[in-house]
């Protein structure tokens, strides 16, 4: 399979942990068609038509973010999501690829792939490299949670289904109040975030809160938010509202070197009692 890798986000600064990204998933595999390394971060308008390039390109499998960071955004108004439609790939990344991954979501129904980067393959785990794998080749083991620790926080008397969407907090909070910002209602939603204080969590779950984007939750997947407690960051749902859906924790979701690819648009079954996140779609 071949994989244009993009640049949506910030750019990789060493060119060793790219060199090293491009040889470990060309070990599985696959084969990197764009290989020289970048050196000047392009401009919004720059990061679309790359974005549509790579859509267009009919030899291509899967298109690859190579790092997250920041301003990624920046490039949804320019975004042709009719084009994308009709020329339906696969899209993988995670942290500040998250606004990419929802809105091409929201706005074309293709579901994409919140997993590893570029930049995560110069050193990757077996875990990583076994669930990017699954995801990659059509989910053949339906229970994305398998092999991961999952805490439950509150239980739910019976599996729920709903749409599995979500990502990184604070960038998904930039886009509530716009047009390009997620639909919560009959989802199933996973969040993480990396060094952020208790504060800033506190703020952008409230801000969710008071928008009623919990109100129609099926389910809520708290996974790592490095430099926090994780128990904390569920007792500031709980201290605002009645939580009428199952939450669970998975610490694999998320900054940390085993990670879950998980399919945003999939819908998913989450159940507490076996504690199973399944795919059913």
């Amino acid at each position: 399979m071949k994989v244009y890798t993009i640049t949506p986000s910030w750019l990789i600064k060493s060119k060793k942990d790219f060199q090293d990204g491009i040889k470990n998933i060309e070990k599985l595999g696959f084969r990197i068609v764009n290989r020289n390394f970048p050196a000047k971060l392009p401009s919004p308008i720059e990061k679309a038509k790359q974005l549509h390039k790579a859509f267009l390109d009919k030899n291509i499998d899967i298109i690859l973010a190579q790092r997250g960071g920041y301003s990624s955004m920046r490039i949804l108004p320019f975004v042709n999501y009719k084009l994308i439609k009709n020329n339906p790939k696969l899209i993988a990344g995670f942290s500040d690829i998250s606004t990419l991954l929802n809105t091409i979501y929201e706005k074309t129904g293709l579901i994409t792939i919140h997993s590893p980067m570029l930049i995560n393959f110069s050193k990757i785990t077996k875990f990583t490299v076994k669930s990017f794998m699954n995801a990659i080749n059509g989910f053949p083991e339906k229970n994305l949670f398998r092999g991961a620790p999952v805490k439950v926080y509150k239980n739910s008397d019976s599996a729920v289904t709903g749409t599995l969407k979500g990502g990184n907090l604070i960038t998904l909070t930039a886009l509530l109040g716009t047009k390009w910002e997620t639909k919560t209602d009959g989802c199933i939603l996973f969040l993480e975030d990396v060094d952020e204080k208790l504060h800033e969590i506190d703020r952008c779950l409230t801000h969710w809160i008071l928008k009623g984007k919990f109100n129609k939750l099926k389910g809520l997947i708290l996974g790592d938010f490095r430099g926090v407690n994780n128990k904390d960051v569920y007792k500031i749902v709980e201290e605002q509202m009645k939580i009428k859906f199952p939450v669970v924790h998975c610490p694999w979701i998320g900054h940390t070197k085993n990670k879950i690819s998980l399919p945003v648009g999939a819908t998913v079954k989450l159940d507490t009692r076996s504690k199973k996140l399944e795919i059913i779609n």
